[in-house]
């Protein structure tokens, strides 16, 4: 099967949102047709495909992932031959007061698209599982072969889609891999409960960033190039026996303390502001350290990151000073 590029034609679930519409951008420049599947947004903000400029370039569909007529009608009109499943409800404090609507959304919605795939003999499906769905491990880096033990509602619901995709691979031979990629970020996340958008615009605009913790947690980063540049290699290998039913991490290469990130956001876009550190220890119901081991995907796969965190947050903070609209709105007496 020839790899993602001309004469392709990807469908990408959530292709409106940050990394769903950085992925389109990347598989339009491969020559993709791209088709993205998203729920309608009622927000006055620009949506990703938008901010990147290539909304007329996607094919749009919209509706919940969870209509099964609307997911097969959409493949099929567009003859799909690769999925990358991006949409999900993605954030850990909403999943902990909704877990209900998490595990329909998260759960019963990767295996109503993974039922279409097989009715429709799609090619490759890439399924973005999270370094979340490993819970807590004494022993660090995660490694691809260590048990999925979560306990939080989020956590739980990335675990079993993850668990539910490799089955397809092994039960039933649709050809799927699954992705557990550290915490991603780049320019055009309007989602400002994650750290680095809203440390970014607050550093932008004078005011101090708000670490929830008191900054000790350590987490992996990856930047949002590189997140697409690791779905488009896997999904250019899924020919591969050893990349098919298989899960990859990826992130990139080394943890940073939360509040160690937060400075050099604000050294790197000289405000000279301070953080607000508002917690003590971690924020409940959060993992205290997290960062994965990316040797599998380097060896059966080819990708490395290319991008350091500190040129990714430069990057992140010039496209956010380029794109105010895109920016956290100003707090009441900021």
């Amino acid at each position: 099967m020839a790899s993602v590029g001309p004469g392709s034609s990807s469908l990408v679930t959530g292709g409106r949102g940050f990394v769903g519409a950085w992925l389109a951008k990347g598989l339009l420049e491969r020559g993709s047709r791209v088709v993205s599947l998203d729920v309608g947004d009622d927000s006055s903000r620009p949506s990703g495909l938008e901010l990147h400029g290539i909304a007329d370039e996607v094919e749009e569909a919209t509706g919940d992932l969870r209509d099964a007529e609307l997911v097969a009608r959409t493949m099929s009109a567009a003859d799909v031959d690769t999925v990358f499943h991006l949409a999900a409800q993605p954030i850990v404090g909403t999943a902990a007061i909704s877990p209900a609507e998490a595990f329909d959304v998260n759960v019963r919605g990767t295996w109503m698209l993974l039922e279409t795939c097989r009715e429709q003999g799609v090619g490759r499906t890439i399924v973005a599982s999270s370094d979340k769905a490993y819970g807590a491990h004494e022993e660090l880096p995660y490694r691809e072969h260590y048990a999925l033990q979560p306990t939080a509602p989020y956590e739980a619901s990335k675990s079993a889609a993850d668990l539910i995709a490799r089955s397809y691979w092994h039960s039933y031979g649709v050809p799927v891999a699954v992705t557990r990629f550290a915490n991603i970020y780049g320019g055009g996340d309007l989602n400002f409960s994650r750290l680095i958008p809203e440390a970014v615009s607050a550093a932008i605009d004078g005011r101090a960033p708000v670490i929830r913790s008191d900054g000790s947690p350590v987490r992996d980063f990856l930047y949002v190039e590189d997140a697409v540049g690791a779905y488009l290699a896997i999904a250019s290998a899924l020919d591969s026996a050893q990349v098919r039913g298989e899960a990859f991490n990826a992130g990139g290469e080394r943890p940073y303390a939360v509040g160690e990130v937060v400075e050099m956001i604000a050294r790197l876009s000289g405000s000279g502001v301070e953080p607000e550190i508002r917690g003590t220890g971690k924020p409940d119901g959060e993992i205290d350290r997290q960062f994965v081991d990316a040797s599998k995907i380097r060896e059966r796969v080819g990708w490395t990151p290319a991008v350091s965190l500190e040129e990714g947050l430069r990057r992140t903070i010039e496209w956010y000073r380029e794109h105010p609209e895109a920016r956290a709105p100003r707090r009441s007496g900021a």
